[in-house]
Formats: C-alpha cells, structure tokens, sequence
C-alpha cells in the first residue's frame, strides 16, 4: 500500500480564535512495505501527521492517498473512513484510549465482531493476537484497565493487530514498557515488517531508528525538514533537528576518529559494531 500526502495542511481550532497551523503543506510518500519512524521535537506535527493515514483526522485541504483511498476534506470521503481502518491500524500514544470493553479478550475481539467476524471466531483471533503481545491467558478476563501501563499498551497493540492491517501506525509505542518488553515489541514490530506489513512509528528514541527503520522523518514546526535513510541522516549533525546522535553512531564515530577500519555499511545494531570492531581488529 503506497501513502501519499499531497500538499497537506491542517489547523486545530480552524474556526475559532484559538486555531493552530499543526501541519504546513505535507507532501511526502512512504514506501510500502517500510519500516518508517517518524521524529522530530514536541509540538512539530508528528501525531497529527500520522493521524490523517485513517482519518482519525482529515486534512484541513490537501489529500492523503492510500491506495485506493483518498482521505480529504469532502463528504464522499469520509464515506469510506470504515473501509480504510481495517487496512490501517493506529496504536495511540496512550493506549487507555484505546480500552473499553469490560475484558481484555473482549476489547481485542471487538475490532474483528465490528467487521463482521463471529464471536467464537473473534475470541480465537483476540487470543492469538494477545499471546503475540505476550499477555497470559490468565489476564483474559480480567478488565483492561485494572493492569500495568505496559500491558494497556500490550492490549492496545493486539486490539490492532486482530485486524491484520496492512498499514501498522505506532505513536511511542515503547512507552510504558521496560527495556525487555520494549525490545520484545520492537521485535515484534520489525517481524511483521518483514512479513509484510508496512510500519509508521513515532518516536523520540534515535537509537529506535538506527536500529530498525528503514527511512526515517523529521517534522519540524509542521513540516518534513528531511525524509531519507538513517543512515544519511545520522551522517549530519543532527542537533540543528533536535535530534541526538544514537549511541552506535557515538561508538562508530569514535571508532573511526580512532583510526579502526570499521565497514559503516554493515551496522545495524550492536552485535553488527562488535562483529566489525573484531573483524579489524582481527
């Protein structure tokens, strides 16, 4: 599914004295099948971008095209809204709101049952998809929001993905969740990339992106100030983005201050940095 943004533009408040300019003539596309992170420092549009991709918000002019469907600001548009969801999934920052049936099953069956499937059949998909997350089976009846913050966020995310969308859009999704439980997720979320399934995540965490994305998006004051590898990104001095440099590039910068002829090529996390580190060493 390719996403396109063509000249995108949205105001909060728009009719109000109190309006404000979220996003400044976004026109961007995101590969399918990518793992694309989207960063930049609060307030510069990052949630606002990627709510238009389902039209949790609809632009304020422009279009957003996904595949076969255009998010804009028209009614024959917002017709369609129900259709595009199930093709994209949105895991919000905090996922309390995205918790409100009486169960965990029953909250992650619901997406499934609202597009048709039967319950037995709803269960069975919530019970896979909540073993994916790694929530036990003892949890199952227990109410969504009598858990820890992390496993909100674990419940929130299998809620998604009972919907096998082909668009998985993750807004910080590591928050909450101990180093553990966030590598795990992660993991989770770079296997299902490369199943397939194209990912959008907003982070603040740049060593998220060395690690996993494949392209990579600053917003800034609602605008894309770049859109390109992390690689090429990470070459630049990423403090004019509000960015910091992540700590494998600390590492291979310093390596190469050194005078270690390390291949930058293959790094990608840090058992690829040791792996080179020994290799010229020898």
């Amino acid at each position: 599914m390719s996403i396109k943004f063509n000249d995108v533009f949205y105001t909060y408040q728009a009719n109000s004295p109190f309006k404000s300019e979220a996003l400044r003539g976004v026109s961007l596309e995101i590969k399918d099948g990518s793992f694309t992170c989207v960063v930049g420092h609060t307030g510069s549009g990052k949630s606002t971008l990627v709510q238009q991709l389902n039209g949790l918000l609809v632009p304020t002019s422009g279009t957003v095209n996904v595949n076969d469907y255009i998010v804009e600001n028209k009614r024959k548009s917002l017709k369609k809204l129900h259709s595009l969801r199930k093709e994209v999934g949105i895991v919000f920052q905090f996922s309390s709101y995205q918790l409100f049936e009486e169960t965990i099953e029953a909250d992650v069956a619901f997406g499934p049952m609202n597009f048709g499937v039967k319950k037995d059949e709803a269960l069975k998909i919530a019970h896979e998809c909540l073993m994916t997350v790694g929530i036990d089976e003892s949890y199952y009846k227990k109410s969504p929001f009598e858990v820890s913050g992390g496993q909100k966020r674990r419940v929130a995310i299998a809620g998604i993905l009972a919907l096998q969308p082909k668009i998985l859009v993750l807004d910080e999704p590591t928050t909450g969740l101990d180093p553990r439980g966030a590598r795990e997720m992660l993991s989770l979320f770079k296997e299902l990339n490369e199943k397939g399934t194209t990912i959008i995540l907003v982070t603040h965490d740049v060593n998220i992106v060395f690690e996993y994305a494949t392209d990579v998006i600053v917003m800034n004051e609602g605008k894309v100030e770049v859109h390109c590898s992390p690689k090429d990104l990470f070459k630049e001095d990423v403090e004019k983005y509000s960015l910091e440099t992540p700590l494998i590039q600390k590492t291979v910068n310093l390596c190469l201050e050194k005078g270690l002829k390390i291949d930058t090529a293959n790094i990608h996390n840090i058992h690829d940095l040791a792996v080179e580190i020994a290799r010229a060493k020898k």
